[in-house]
């Protein structure tokens, strides 16, 4: 009787592992079979084996994930109703099963995110409130910040407290601190591509030539700080009519107590009331007092400069600039902040001191072109008095129109603004005509005043 039962084991054991072996070798025709469908984007034929292998053998290889994402994104945008509910959920399911089985190679943060965007795009068939998406979003965010990277899903992210603030569900404190929150983060983001994208900017400048992948990099990186600036204004803009000082002052008027020790807070604080034109209010120089007994520091020193110019003592404004830029020892955010101190002195109409700091901004942070259009503004605002005759005066739209075509050339962002300023200043600047009734053809004329720089006149025959 033992014998029989052992031999009937051993009988049933052979058979499973010969199912399963069985089972294997066909789930591995398979994935060869998908994959090759996938790569040639033949997403039709590669959905039914690619199916079998998710359903089967969903261990076997990442591939099973990184074609399925294609094949679903395909399935998804031919179909609708509930044929499109049920692709949209397996996609769900397939990031859910990615993270099961192959943790390592995916981000928490990144594809939560995702399946958060997912939901949002197609909020009619899955149903969602706005209150639930933001949950979705706001819980995969505090859980990792670190990989919630893309710049449409941080987006739509503040979107949606926007809905719920005006809705009153959510305070203007909620509103404002993940309004902070957010732009910090998307500040991060842009800092880590600048970087990067500065790296090859010197190399080029230096007469290196890009490898084919550096190329693509750069194109990457571009297309990236691209992304970041366009939600970054569009979240400025939203919360233009939203963050104002009627709106700020007693909230902050509230919190300052509770928060005078809190240097987190008191930084929002004077950033938002500074950046919203709040300046002038008591309640602004409060703050930044407190914020630099603190924790005096490189951002501290800049806010007092902007309470010592409102107080009329300009000569100690500029000293605290100059403490604010030495006190910076990141490369990055010194750029920043040369840049921003450059437009407190071109507002002041002190161009020569605001070139000074542009400079440093453009060495700094030489993907950055804006101090570039800075400059070139400062040379069309002096061109009447840099100038000793009316030929000579508007000489001076060349050098701007050069500067404003450099930031053409280094900024992504700026493209087509530094491209329509260039233009404009190329028109006013002297005409051929011009140029050949004054005999000026070839020369170099020296500009004058705070500028202090050459031009060669076009040649014209």
């Amino acid at each position: 009787m033992k014998i029989k039962l052992a031999l009937l084991f051993t009988l049933l054991f052979t058979g499973i592992n010969s199912i399963l072996a069985q089972d294997n070798t066909e789930c591995k025709t398979k994935l060869s079979l998908f994959h090759e469908y996938a790569k040639s984007k033949n997403y039709d034929a590669a959905y039914e084996p690619w199916l079998y292998v998710f359903d089967k053998c969903p261990e076997l290889n990442i591939a099973i994930y990184k074609n399925g994402e294609d094949i679903l994104e395909a399935k998804i945008k031919q179909s609708a109703g509930e044929e499109k509910y049920n692709f949209l959920n397996k996609l769900l399911r397939l990031w859910k099963q990615r993270a099961n089985y192959f943790h390592n190679a995916t981000k928490e943060g990144k594809y939560k995110a995702m399946a958060c965007q997912l939901k949002y795009d197609n909020k009619d068939l899955f149903d969602k409130t706005d209150l639930e998406l933001y949950n979705c979003f706001d819980e995969t965010y505090k859980n990792d910040k670190i990989n919630f990277t893309k710049a449409k899903s941080l987006y739509t992210y503040f979107s949606l407290i926007v809905n719920l603030y005006d809705k009153k569900i959510k305070s203007a404190e909620d509103l404002f601190n993940k309004q902070d929150d957010i732009v910090e983060k998307i500040e991060i983001e842009i800092k880590k591509y600048s970087k990067k994208l500065n790296a090859l900017i010197i190399k080029e400048d230096n007469k290196v030539a890009l490898t084919r992948k550096e190329k693509e990099y750069k194109t990457y990186y571009e297309n990236s700080l691209k992304a970041y600036n366009q939600i970054l204004n569009s979240i400025i803009g939203k919360s233009i009519l939203r963050s104002n000082c009627t709106n700020l002052t007693p909230l902050y008027e509230k919190g300052f107590e509770s928060h005078k020790y809190d240097s987190i807070w008191l930084k929002r604080a004077v950033n938002k009331m500074y950046h919203k034109g709040c300046t002038d209010n008591t309640l602004y120089e409060k703050i930044v007092k407190a914020f630099d007994d603190i924790e005096p520091s490189a951002d501290t020193k800049y806010f007092v400069a902007t309470v010592l110019f409102k107080n009329g003592k300009p000569s100690e404004a500029e000293d605290y600039l100059k403490q604010a830029f030495d006190l910076e020892l990141d490369t990055y955010k010194k750029g920043e902040l040369a840049y921003k101190i450059g437009i407190i002195l071109k507002n002041k109409r002190k161009y020569n001191k605001a070139r000074i700091y542009f400079n440093h901004a453009l060495k700094l942070n030489p993907s950055n072109g804006k101090p570039h259009l800075s400059i070139a503004s400062m040379y069309k605002a002096s061109a009447n008095d840099c100038g000793d005759s009316n030929f000579n005066k508007r000489v001076v739209y060349w050098l701007a129109a050069n500067e404003a075509q450099k930031a053409s050339r280094l900024d992504p962002t700026l493209k087509k603004d530094a491209a329509q300023s260039a233009a404009s200043y190329r028109a006013k600047a002297p005409s051929k005509k011009e140029i050949f009734i004054h005999g000026k053809s070839g020369e170099t004329i020296k500009i004058g005043c705070w500028i202090n720089a050459s031009v060669k006149v076009p040649i014209v025959d």
